[in-house]
Formats: C-alpha cells, structure tokens, sequence
C-alpha cells in the first residue's frame, strides 16, 4: 500500500503556468513536498483542505524585495506580510552587500518564508537611503565574487542601483563592478534604473542575457526605444519593481505596445510602498492586469519566471518540489488601482489570499511592527494605521465567543 498524503487541497481550481497545469485538480502534499496534481487524491490522506471555489497558486516569489528591518533605511519584516499575500519566497534585492551579509543570513534562518539574496555591489548595502554607489572603494567586485562563491547557498545574484543620486559621478562603474563580480560567481545582476545621469541606454547595452532591470516601468528611466527592444531580444529580463516611484501606467502601456512585456512583477516592497503605493505583491499583480496582462501571464510573471531567472526551487507545482501553496479568493469587477504617480486604471480582477503554505504548513497570522520614525507617511497614512491599531484592539479585546460557545470544562460534581 502507498504511503498516504499528508495533506490534499480539494476543489480547488489550479492554475500552474510552471507546470503547465489548468483547471480543476486536487494538490497533494507528503514530507512537506507536492507529491501528486490529478483528480481525486483526497482518499485515505490524512487531512484535507476544501479550496473549492478558490484559485490555488504555487506559492508567490518577490524578485525585488527589501527584508532586512533594522540594519538600515529600507528592510521590513516579511513574516508578517507573508501569510495574508500568498508570497513564500522574499528575493532580497541589494540590502546587504558583503560586509553586512552575516547580519542577513542571521535573520533569513529565523523566519517562516524563504529568502534569496540578491548581493549589493556596494560592502555596506542599503544602511543609507542611498549614495552606495558613490564610494568606489566598497564596490570591490573580487570580494563580491568571494563572498557569493562562499555563500552560494543563499545568495543567488548581484544587485547594483544605477541612478544619478546613488552613483553620483561614477557613471555605470558600480555596474561594470557587479557584471565582473557576477561573471565569477556564476550569477545574474539586476540593475535599478532611476533618474539619469547615467542614461538608461547605456545600462541597458552593458547588461547581458538573463541579467535583469529593474524598475523597467519606471517613468524617470523610461526603457523604451532600440535600446530596450535589443535587450530585450538579447534576454535581459525586465523586472516591474513597483516600490514607491518605480512604476507607470503611462511606460508599461507603451512596452506593450511595442513588444516588451515584463518577464517578472515584483513589489521593491520596503520599509516606504509598503504603506502605498505598491502594498503588497498581490496588489501590484491586479495593476498589471489593469494594464492588459492575462491572470495567467500574471501568475507565471510572480511564480515560475521569477524562480527561473534565479534558479530557484520554487514558483511551481510540479512534484518533488517544496510545497509552497497560495490559496485565493478571485473577486470580479472593475476595481480601481495607481501607479506611483497616482494615475489611475481599473483591474478586471483582484486576488484576495485566503490562504498559505510554506512546505505544506500553513503561515499563521502575524502582526505587523509600526513603521520607522524616519519613513514619510501622509495624514491619511497615518490616520489609517491607527484606524487599523484601534480595529485590531478592539477585536482582540473582545471576548472570543459568548456562554454559548463554551463547554465547562472543570464541571462541578
């Protein structure tokens, strides 16, 4: 007799670009791992979980993320964002770089998600809110390569940003750096692009197949034209990287018109959008089907793409994988979505999490730490983080249920 299953989600509808699976199938779990997908597999597991009526996922992967909270400007905890948004793999983008990477490492071993690192070219990472790039001396590409060579298991790229103000006169050096660095570790780079100078051109033509831009949507670096179009053809991978100026309606229209769809949606969620006007992972998926993309494009661009582009065990369902599942609630409807410049769109449909699972286990609520004193937030920011503190006071106050819902359990003989 076979072993049973651990865990079967029934009912659910799967949708599964990876595995190159559609439709209604039941998703079996053994050892923390997907260990079946067909029809039928609920008897004789050990416990099932109805999904009916709901879009199951694999688990969502961030490519550019920022999650390393108190060793600088811009980390959040993602623990406590995860388990509402169905993202089970945290790609961190540039944080540390390789004097801080211990610190990373540290705080990656004790969370419930997973978390890739993407290496800053820069030794200090992102401790300031910007201006690595200005010290050539800390972008020493040959201790960069060590330190992804001696930490391969965990980091899995190099990350450099390449704006006027992080770079100042130093051009696209920190990028040839990190390009030389990545070459000798046998990673990719993801390259920021932002406020010229340097222009985006010339990022573009330095970046090779598989490298990635991020931002790619950005209304300051503008990736279009023969520049864009012939990195594109080459395979560089262009990165949405919403964060808090990051995305525009106005260029990711224009991108696809001319043929150059974003490969991967990510958040650049961090210590500032994650109050608005990225949100969440989620969030920023239902803007991009606001600008034309299918669900099932949208799936692919925050699962199997983002796992492909980094090697990554994760962003599909296929068995012997890590079970990493999200369970959603697919709302219809015309629902009103911003890029970073408050231009408005409406999304077909948006993903509400319901669910989800890192290696078959479910992530249980977690509360969030306030925002740092040094993050800017408007009024009515503010006014809603304390609306949802009193909401959450409130609600953990009350008792949990009335005499009726309880049993005595001391009975008195």
């Amino acid at each position: 007799m076979p072993e049973p299953y651990d865990l079967v989600f029934t009912g659910g509808d799967v949708l599964d670009p990876g595995g190159g699976r559609s439709g209604r199938l039941d998703v079996a779990v053994r050892g923390g791992r997907i260990a079946a997908v067909g029809a039928d597999l609920g008897g004789g597991a050990r416990r099932t979980v109805d999904v009916t009526g709901r879009l199951v996922t694999p688990g969502l992967v961030d490519l550019h993320t920022h999650v390393y909270p108190g060793a600088g400007y811009w980390g959040v905890d993602p623990d406590p964002i995860a388990w509402y948004t169905g993202v089970t793999t945290w790609v961190d983008a540039g944080s540390a770089g390789a004097y801080t990477l211990a610190g990373l490492r540290a705080a990656t071993a004790g969370r419930r998600v997973r978390g890739p690192v993407l290496l800053n070219i820069a030794g200090p990472g992102l401790a300031a809110r910007t201006g690595e790039g200005r010290d050539l001396g800390s972008c020493d590409a040959e201790l960069a390569a060590r330190t992804v060579r001696d930490h391969r298991d965990l980091v899995v790229g190099i990350k450099v940003r390449i704006d006027a103000e992080t770079v100042g006169g130093n051009g696209v050096e920190p990028l040839r750096r990190a390009l030389a660095a990545a070459g000798a570790g046998g990673v990719p780079v993801m390259a920021h692009v932002g406020v010229a100078p340097p222009a985006v051109d010339e990022v573009l033509e330095l970046l090779r197949p598989g490298d990635i831009v991020t931002h790619c949507a950005s209304a300051f670096a503008r990736p279009l034209g023969a520049a864009a179009l012939a990195a594109h053809r080459r395979g560089v991978l262009f990165d949405i990287g919403h964060g808090s100026g990051g995305f525009s309606f106005e260029v990711v229209e224009a991108q696809l018109a001319s043929g150059l769809p974003p490969y991967t949606i990510s958040t650049d969620l961090h210590a500032r959008s994650l109050y608005g006007p990225a949100f969440d992972l989620p969030t920023t998926m239902a803007k991009l089907l606001a600008a034309g993309l299918s669900l099932s494009d949208v799936v692919a661009a925050t699962t199997v793409h983002p796992a492909r582009a980094l090697g990554l065990a994760a962003g599909t369902l296929v068995v012997g994988v890590p079970a990493d599942l999200a369970v959603f609630r697919v709302e219809e409807g015309g629902f009103e979505v911003a890029d970073a410049h408050r231009r408005i769109r409406r999304a077909p449909l948006r993903l509400v999490n319901e669910q989800t699972y890192v290696a078959g286990r479910r992530l249980d609520p977690q509360l969030p730490a306030p925002p740092p004193e040094w993050i800017p937030l408007t009024d009515a920011q503010r006014a809603a983080l304390a609306r949802r503190e009193d909401d959450l006071r409130s609600l953990l106050a009350t008792p949990l249920v009335g005499v009726d819902g309880l049993a005595e359990q001391f009975p008195v003989r």
